[in-house]
């Protein structure tokens, strides 16, 4: 549908995906920076990844009836899935089922079908298993829709779609919709494909006042990304609306990344007598980080420091946080100037020109990625091995921001490897910073003399 094209942002990116504008040299803290909505960061990990996350989160299963049994498969095969949508799990590269797949997959397809809340982050594989569910339900020679997805935004439905596309493409009968904005129906057309994927709004439009849809007919009712959909105005509202509609026996999946409480009501309200599966939280911890900082006296020094250690950091993938928007690009330009290959993630940038940004990251292009804090937060780059706080994180009222502190270095040591975290210290109030930083954590951070680089090569190499 050529309607539904993602829409080009006007000023072109430079070589390293920064887009400038006039007003860049206006300094903004990273509280001022606009901060990525909830949708955007959800959409920015959708189109980065390219795999699975290998994930040790353990699984926790409440299941509605304690006392039937739980199973959980090892192979798709186990699932006695009809033999053209087995081809196409195959044909998306899916060996084996992931974690939340595991547990999720012979819930969602058993008779009668049972109803599910699920906590799943991005990249765990959990589009598949509902898109699965839904192709499984499917009664081909019925030509009216059957099955229907709710998403937050267009661009995440279309993601959705572009799965459901991939997995049921040696299922040529089953046919696919999308009731997102721009795509104009004719009044009192009946819609004959099969899955439904759209936006509430729409959704809701088609179902009650447009009549495009029968909701009586639908046997599975997907709620996706619902911490994201109820961060959107209205879009609560719509999804309780639609739900009122649909038939007692309708399946009814919810997923969500994070389970706060106005996200439990919810789940609550649209999901009756649910099986439930949650992630246990996985402790972060810095015990496989080694941590040092750099004493300077300005900027400029902060600079020569970061360009000394340069040649040992980059054996590996890092990522250096500055404070304000303007700084980054400020660095970003000296580091090109030097000669060295950087990449920026500025808060201008669309959301597909941030993708490009990390996936020429990802796949080395640059080694090392600048940004601010606001920009980087929420994605998933596994391979980062170090991490340079060029600015120490602070918030709005210049106290040390610990859990962002926790956040950035995280991101290295990840899965029991070994991580690195360089601090750059320039004034008396940086190292109050850094020691109430050392405090909290109750973790020493040693002093790194630039000069001697062998303790960064050990640790990248």
């Amino acid at each position: 549908l050529s309607s539904l094209h993602l829409k080009e942002e006007k000023t072109k990116p430079d070589a390293n995906g920064a887009v400038i504008k006039a007003d860049d040299n206006v300094e903004k803290t990273e509280d001022e920076e606009k901060e990525p909505s909830k949708a955007g960061a959800s959409l920015l990990n959708k189109l980065i990844r390219s795999n699975l996350v290998d994930t040790t989160n353990q699984v926790e299963v409440l299941q509605r009836d304690p006392t039937s049994p739980l199973y959980s498969v090892k192979s798709f095969e186990e699932l006695r899935l009809k033999p053209q949508l087995l081809q196409g799990v195959y044909a998306m590269g899916f060996n084996r089922p992931s974690k939340i797949q595991e547990n999720a997959l012979p819930m969602m397809l058993a008779e009668p079908p049972q109803n599910l809340i699920a906590q799943s982050q991005s990249g765990t594989g959990k589009t598949a298993a509902f898109v699965l569910a839904m192709l499984s339900r499917v009664e081909p020679g019925n030509k009216y829709p059957q099955c229907l997805c709710l998403s937050p935004t267009y661009e995440l439905a279309l993601q959705t779609g572009k799965v459901i596309e991939q997995m049921g493409k040696f299922y040529p009968e089953l046919k696919l919709a999308y009731a997102v904005r721009g795509n104009k129906l004719e009044r009192g057309q009946k819609i004959s494909e099969q899955i439904v994927i759209g936006t509430p709004g729409t959704v809701l439009d088609w179902c009650s006042k447009l009549k495009f849809i029968d909701p009586k007919k639908i046997k599975v009712f997907v709620l996706d990304e619902a911490d994201v959909m109820i961060a959107t105005q209205g879009h609560q509202d719509q999804s309780i609306r639609i739900q009122r509609m649909l038939p007692r026996d309708c399946q009814m999946l919810l997923f969500s990344a994070t389970f706060e409480d106005s996200v439990w009501k919810f789940a609550q309200k649209v999901v009756p007598d649910p099986n439930i599966i949650k992630l246990k939280r996985e402790e972060e911890t810095l015990d496989t980080i080694k941590q040092y900082y750099v004493l300077c006296n300005n900027r400029d020094e902060k600079f020569h420091a970061l360009c000394n250690i340069y040649g040992a950091i980059t054996i590996a993938q890092a990522m250096i946080f500055c404070h304000t928007r303007k700084t980054a690009g400020w660095l970003a330009a000296e580091l090109s100037k030097e000669g060295h290959q950087v990449a920026l993630l500025s808060g201008e940038m669309m959301v597909e020109q941030r993708a490009a940004v990390i996936e020429r990251f990802r796949e080395g292009k640059e080694k090392v990625l600048v940004t601010t804090n606001v920009c980087a937060r929420g994605i998933d780059v596994e391979q980062v091995s170090v991490v340079i706080n060029f600015d120490l994180p602070v918030d709005k009222d210049g106290n040390p921001d610990n859990e962002t502190y926790l956040h950035r270095i995280g991101r290295t040591g990840r899965f029991g490897k070994r991580g690195l975290a360089i601090n750059m210290v320039d004034s008396k109030h940086s190292m109050n910073i850094l020691n109430r930083i050392q405090e909290h954590f109750s973790k020493k951070i040693n002093k790194l003399d630039t000069d001697d680089l062998d303790e960064i090569e050990k640790i990248t190499n």
